[in-house]
């Protein structure tokens, strides 16, 4: 399979090539960002993106919106091509990636409408393509210690808490498989553990971008305490979209703020970030999307 060869990207305007330098990935209740966008069609090696990608600006940033689980939520977290997805923005230039999510909070001090940044993940999800190298040789491996982007990270928790929002800098993202909620047991394991968040959809999400070498920056948004939290009631989705509904203005508001913070856009030759350098001197079986 030669992947690069069988990336096709038509924009509605039929003007040529779109470019961002941005890309969000919209996760449950988040359908919609930009004002006045361009829609972008995306046939990728990996089959479609969870749908199509709308290009705009924010105050003069070029910036992708990708709604994760499609329009109507049509994709459950098990299901969502994270793969297709993730190539699908690289394919139109986007390098850094902001992903806001839901997430049960696993801390009794980090209640509903607090804001986690996370900087580390366990990945707890199975049965999902967690790799873009897994179909044709060589090998490749990525170095993942560090999963998120540090320039990344500390822009969005500036913009945050300029913002005036409970802004949590750094925790763990525990990522389960779904799409059911976690029993209280687990949720008390994942509590035992140190862990700070719960969520369905940060993995592979967040390790395919590393395999492509694109920075990578999860702001989470709580919605509810996770089931077996000071005795807390079970979760249901219904309350979890009713609490992102609540809060989606303030996130789109920081995720505003951060987008125009963020480090200005660098060629694949010149980029420092560790993030962008993670394939440097490793040999890949195929060219990834320009």
């Amino acid at each position: 399979m030669t992947p690069s060869t069988d990336t096709v990207v038509s924009s509605s305007s039929g003007h040529g090539p779109v470019r961002a330098e941005i890309g969000v990935i919209g996760g449950s209740g988040f359908y919609t960002f930009l004002a006045d966008t361009e829609r972008v069609t995306v046939s990728t090696p990996f089959g479609d993106p969870s749908d199509d990608i709308l290009i705009g600006e924010v105050d003069g940033r070029r910036v992708a919106f990708l709604a994760r689980h499609g329009q109507g939520h049509r994709f459950p977290p098990h299901r969502v091509n994270y793969r297709a997805n993730l190539w699908a923005l690289r394919s139109v230039g986007v390098r850094q990636v902001l992903a806001p999510c839901a997430v049960g909070s696993l801390k009794s001090e980090h209640g509903p409408g607090s804001i986690v940044v996370p900087d580390q993940v366990v990945d707890r999800t199975w049965g999902r393509e967690h790799t873009v190298y897994g179909d044709v040789g060589p090998v490749v491996h990525v170095g993942f210690a560090d999963p998120y982007c540090p320039r990344g990270r500390a822009v969005a928790v500036h913009a945050g808490r300029s913002a005036g929002k409970n802004v949590v800098d750094a925790g763990t993202l525990v990522v389960i498989n779904g799409p059911r909620f976690s029993s209280r047991a687990e949720s008390l394991w994942h509590q035992q553990a140190g862990w700070t968040v719960v969520g369905m959809t940060g993995m592979p999400e967040a390790s395919i971008a590393r395999e492509l070498a694109m920075c990578f920056t999860t702001i989470a948004l709580v919605t509810d305490h996770d089931a077996g939290v000071d005795g807390g009631e079970a979760v249901t989705h219904e309350e979890v979209l009713k609490v992102f509904a609540h809060s989606i203005d303030s996130m789109k508001a920081v995720l505003k703020s951060t987008i125009v913070a963020m480090p200005a856009a660098e060629d694949d030759a010149t980029a420092t970030c560790s993030c962008r350098r993670s394939l440097d001197g490793l040999k890949l079986p195929f060219a990834l999307p320009t």
